[in-house]
């Protein structure tokens, strides 16, 4: 077994029955062309090489990229790309390869530690969504995390990553993994879920109003919605608005749906515009 690197967060999934989980929730075809970020040993790699068209493989070990171009050297369909995922430009790097270029599907055990941000790559954000999504993401990731992509309104896991996942993709847990079937095992436990980026049913007037909202609403999960927005719209008003909106004004960020805040978004966005300027 390869020694796992700490300061890469690595963590070697050995448990055949959760990677074929992993393979059956990506719903693989040979037309898909599959990005896989942080192959590690490539025991996925594997049998994502043999179920699909091409897989673009992103590593930042060099040593692991050593050994990966060495088990896969006569595989034609398989593309390594050595970096850091979140630095990289992958369509620069993959202009001059044509075959491999605009995978269609993620499929991958990322590292826990830089988890966010690698979704935000993914994804994109509330104000730009990836202009270019996948058709899905299939992710091993820690609980918690996992947690809160799926997490239902109202609950005490359902947050600001709730809302923004919920409103790029429809997100799913597939199936709860402990930390035994690594090696070494993580401190926490994990599960994989699946993402189906789409865009939102419900048009939004203002991207950038709908995320300045979510990251002011969640800013104080204790304290009501109308306190913790009182910086970008009076109290009163804002009250209105919610009682307009048939939502409790004492009501906190959590019991607000993904739809119900992009109706909020929208409504405030129209009182912004139409109310008198400041003398």
């Amino acid at each position: 077994m390869v020694k796992a690197r700490k300061r890469f967060g690595q963590h070697w999934l050995r448990d055949e029955q959760i990677l074929h989980r992993i393979l059956e929730a990506g719903e693989l075809q040979k037309p898909d062309r599959v990005l896989e970020v942080g192959p590690g040993t490539g025991r996925l790699t594997r049998w994502l090489v043999s179920l699909v068209g091409g897989v673009v493989a992103v590593e930042i070990d060099r040593d692991r990229c050593r050994q990966l171009q060495s088990d896969f050297e006569t595989e034609e369909t398989f593309l390594l790309v050595q970096g850091d995922f979140l630095d990289l430009d992958l369509d620069a790097k993959l202009a001059p390869h044509p075959f491999f270029q605009y995978p269609n599907k993620v499929v991958a055990n990322i590292p826990y530690y830089i988890t966010g941000p690698i979704l935000e790559r993914l994804l994109g954000t509330l104000r730009r969504p990836n202009p270019r999504p996948y058709e899905s993401i299939v992710l091993l990731l820690q609980k918690d995390v996992a947690d809160r992509l799926y997490a239902r309104p109202g609950t005490r896991t359902f947050g600001a990553l709730s809302v923004r996942a919920q409103f790029l993709a429809d997100c799913e847990l597939i199936c709860p993994v402990p930390a035994k079937a690594f090696k070494p095992p993580p401190k926490v436990e994990s599960a994989v879920v699946r993402l189906r980026p789409r865009p939102f049913p419900i048009p939004v007037r203002s991207p950038a109003l709908l995320d300045q909202l979510v990251k002011l609403g969640f800013a104080q999960k204790r304290k009501m919605l109308r306190n913790n927005l009182k910086s970008l719209i009076d109290r009163a008003v804002l009250t209105e608005v919610l009682t307009e909106l048939h939502i409790n004004p004492e009501a906190r960020a959590e019991a607000l749906s993904v739809p119900t805040w992009v109706t909020l978004s929208n409504r405030i966005s129209e009182v912004m515009e139409t109310a008198p300027a400041q003398p």
